[in-house]
C-alpha cells in the first residue's frame, strides 16, 4: 500500500511532536506522520480504553518517541522540547468533552489553557522549533445560535467550561503570537511561525469518549441495545476525522514553506449538507452499520449544550486550496465501516488504507 503524499514531502525526515497522540485525533495524525516519513515524538496521558485507536493500531511502537506526561506540567514540557527539538508541534491535547467540563471545571480551564501556554513557553525556548499548530475548537466562538457559518474573526466566548476554556486558549495563542512569535519579527527576535485551528464535530473509527454521539451508539449497536439520543434536535458541523486533519497538515506544510503568510486562525469545517441534526447522524450510522434503532431521551433539564453551531470555511478555501473531501453519508459510512472491521483486522492497515482512500477522494 502506497501512501498518497498531498504535502509534497514536507514533512518526510522532520521531528513532529505532537500532544495528546493517544486520544482519538492524535492517534490518526500520528499514523499519518508516520506514514508521511516524520520522525514522531508523541506526548500524552495513558489512552481512555484499550479499544482506543491508539491502543489497536500500535501506533505507539512505532514512532520516535512514545512519552507519557501531561501538559499541565510546564517544567517536564520544556524538558521534552529540550531532549527531543521538534522542528513542528501539532497542539491537540485537551480536556475535550462539554458535559465532563461541569464536572471538572478548574481541570478544564488547567489543561485547555494553561496546558496550551505551556506549550507555547516549550516552543519558545527550543531553538530547532519552527511551525507551531495549536489545536482548539469550533465552540471557542461567543455562540449566538446564528442560522451562518463563524468566520475566524469573529469574537471568542463560550457558556460552558470547556467552550469558554477553548476561546480563553484561542486569546492566550493570540497574545503570545503577537508578544513573542509576531511575523513582523521573524528572523529578528525568533524563527516561529505559530497558528491555531478550528474544527467541527469529528467522527471516525477508534473513538470511545463518553457522552459523544458516535461512542454512545457504537456502544449500543455492540451491546444490542436501542441508541439513546441526548439531544437529537441539535445541529452540529459533523466531518472525519480526516477531514481536520488534512486541514492541520496542509496549514502546517505552507507554513514550513512561507513562515509569515499563515499565522492566524483557521477554521476546518465540513461541506453545508453535512451540518445536521445528531438524530440523522445516528440513523445514517445504523444504516451503514446494518442494524440498530434509536430512542430519543432528550431531557429539558439537562446542562446546556449548543443547539446550533457551524463554521465558516471560506478562507481555508481559497487561501489555502483546503477543501473537504466526504459528504456526510460518506464520511458515517468511513466509521461504521471502521467499527465493523476493527476486531479482525489489522487496524493500522485499515486506518492507512482509509486515509489512501479518503485523499483519492
Amino acid at each position: 500500500m502506497t501512501m498518497i503524499d498531498v504535502f509534497n514531502g514536507a514533512f518526510k525526515g522532520k521531528r513532529v511532536l505532537v500532544t495528546g497522540h493517544t486520544g482519538f485525533k492524535g492517534s490518526w495524525l500520528s499514523i499519518w506522520l508516520h506514514e508521511l516519513g516524520a520522525e514522531v515524538i508523541g506526548v500524552g496521558l495513558d489512552p481512555y480504553s484499550e479499544k482506543d485507536n491508539y491502543v489497536l493500531s500500535g501506533i505507539g511502537r512505532k514512532i520516535e518517541a512514545d512519552i507519557r506526561a501531561d501538559i499541565r506540567d510546564g517544567e517536564k514540557m520544556k524538558e521534552i522540547f529540550k531532549e527531543y527539538q521538534p522542528e513542528i508541534v501539532f497542539h491537540l491535547a485537551a480536556q475535550p468533552l462539554v458535559r465532563l467540563s461541569y464536572e471538572i471545571p478548574v481541570e478544564t480551564y488547567q489543561t485547555n489553557v494553561m496546558g496550551s501556554i505551556n506549550i507555547m513557553e516549550a516552543c519558545r525556548i527550543t531553538d530547532s522549533v519552527k511551525v507551531v499548530v495549536m489545536i482548539t475548537t469550533d465552540k471557542c466562538y461567543e455562540n449566538r445560535e446564528q442560522i451562518w457559518g463563524y468566520r475566524e474573526n469573529e469574537p471568542m466566548g463560550g457558556y460552558d467550561p470547556y467552550s469558554s476554556s477553548k476561546g480563553a486558549a484561542e486569546i492566550a495563542i493570540s497574545s503570545w503570537r503577537r508578544s513573542f512569535f509576531n511575523p513582523k519579527d521573524y528572523g529578528k527576535s525568533h524563527h516561529v511561525a505559530i497558528a491555531s485551528c478550528r474544527a467541527g464535530n469529528v467522527v471516525g473509527g477508534g473513538d470511545w469518549a463518553k457522552d459523544r454521539i458516535i461512542p454512545d451508539c457504537i456502544r449500543a449497536l455492540e451491546a444490542d441495545r436501542p441508541i439513546e439520543i441526548r439531544s437529537p434536535k441539535a445541529i452540529r458541523p459533523w466531518q472525519h476525522v480526516l477531514e481536520p486533519l488534512s486541514g492541520y497538515l496542509l496549514l502546517a506544510s505552507k507554513m514550513l514553506q512561507e513562515p509569515t503568510r499563515y499565522c492566524e486562525g483557521w477554521n476546518f469545517g465540513p461541506r453545508t449538507e453535512s451540518i445536521t441534526p445528531v438524530w440523522q447522524v445516528a440513523t445514517l450510522l445504523t444504516q451503514f452499520y446494518g442494524k440498530g434503532s434509536l430512542k430519543d431521551v432528550s431531557d429539558p433539564n439537562a446542562l446546556h449544550e449548543a443547539n446550533l453551531l457551524m463554521l465558516d470555511i471560506s478562507k481555508a478555501h481559497f487561501r489555502l486550496n483546503w477543501q473537504p473531501h466526504t459528504n456526510l453519508a460518506q464520511c458515517i459510512q468511513l466509521t461504521a465501516d471502521w467499527y465493523k472491521r476493527y476486531t479482525h483486522e489489522d487496524v493500522y492497515t485499515l486506518c492507512v488504507s482509509q486515509i489512501c482512500d479518503t485523499m483519492r477522494g
